[in-house]
């Protein structure tokens, strides 16, 4: 018979990002990253028997692991660890320290802590800091933006959008759509040079600008397709001239699943009389700030790393052409983006974030 379910682990919101940090390291050892995902699920509240058929381990393992962090805390993960050979010159209390420094502190005049700062901090060598910090996955250097959405109906709109993510509704097509407005045509100012062995590509680092053009882009859930369209600018006109182009390109008899952002176009009385005599339409919007929702987003990036920022383009025919080039040939070869996050879990990261940053605020 077992006995009562395991406490929820206690971490500091230092101690979260560190483990945080740990899951996503591309260099961090498997072991590390088991260990982190079960202390991370542990705080969550998860019984250590759940957790363990998660991760794979014996519940055994899990109840070690946590008696380790209690003991000694994100030092303990492995990263200095007794047994036979050499002995490690750096002690757990001094790891301890260097996590807590880099997670909780600046040095003075500083917004963030280099490796020769720290090593001189502590009393430790510049390379030590670096191996620890890269065992850890810390990146003092580097700053990810985001911002917690502030909308009211924030978790009506997230149920609805993550629903149609996870269980998309029978003879309906289920759609990502966003404009990406005022792409430039930009053209260099001299010749690019060729890459070739030893030396990288060139071009200027200033340009001639030609005129922009904003796409408009529709990714089919299921297929990964994109139905696009070139239109010269960004307002409720042209909105309706690409509603008319997914029209035209969903089949009969299929209801359509718009997912797309709170721009005010989207909402203009012209486009709800649209609408209105459309009514295989359904919008459905994702709640302000929070354009990481919308899948098409994802697309976005990958044309503007694959064809437009090294792009070469004398006028806006060359940027249209060369777009519809990139998407003839996504199309050709299409695949989906797999969403698995649930609406819960989400709604359980947001929660944490908002408590963080009530805690920051005061």
């Amino acid at each position: 018979m077992s006995g009562p379910a395991a406490a929820p682990l206690s971490l500091s919101v230092g101690e979260r990002e560190a483990l945080e940090r740990l899951t996503r390291g591309l260099q961090v050892p498997h072991q590390q990253v088991l260990q982190a995902r079960v202390l991370l699920l542990a705080a969550d509240g998860v019984a250590n028997i759940r957790i363990a058929e998660e991760i794979g381990v014996r519940p055994a393992t899990v109840r070690a692991w946590r008696r380790r962090f209690a003991d000694d805390g994100v030092a303990g993960l492995g990263l200095i660890r007794k047994g036979r050979g050499r002995k490690p010159s750096i002690s757990e209390k001094t790891v301890a320290e260097i996590v807590r420094l880099t997670t909780t502190t600046t040095p003075p005049g500083h917004t963030h802590w280099s490796c020769r700062t720290m090593a001189k901090t502590v009393g430790v060598s510049p390379s030590t800091v670096q191996r620890i910090w890269s065992n850890l996955g810390l990146k003092p250097h580097q700053m990810d933006t985001f911002k917690v959405s502030n909308d009211p109906q924030f978790e009506d709109k997230l149920i609805d959008v993550v629903g149609l993510y996870l269980n998309p509704p029978e003879k309906a097509i289920v759609l990502c759509m966003d404009e990406k407005s005022q792409i430039q045509a930009l053209d260099r100012t001299q010749a690019s040079l060729p890459m070739v062995p030893g030396r990288a590509g060139t071009m200027t680092h200033d340009d001639k600008r030609n005129g922009t053009t904003t796409l408009f882009a529709a990714l089919d859930v299921l297929t990964g397709k994109v139905i696009g369209q070139c239109l010269p600018r960004h307002r409720h006109e042209e909105f309706i001239t690409f509603l008319k182009t997914i029209d035209a390109a969903v089949p009969a008899g299929l209801a359509v699943h718009l997912i797309l952002d709170n721009y005010a176009t989207h909402k203009h009385p012209a486009v709800q009389r649209w609408l209105q005599r459309h009514k295989r339409f359904h919008l459905h919007f994702t709640p302000t700030s929070s354009s990481w929702m919308n899948q098409v987003e994802r697309w976005f990036r990958e044309l503007t790393d694959k064809n437009i920022r090294r792009g070469v383009f004398p006028s806006v025919g060359d940027l249209i052409a060369s777009t519809e080039e990139y998407l003839n040939a996504h199309n050709d070869n299409p695949k989906p983006y797999v969403w698995t996050a649930t609406a819960e879990s989400i709604l359980a990261k947001v929660a944490r974030a908002r408590e963080t940053l009530e805690q920051v605020a005061n």
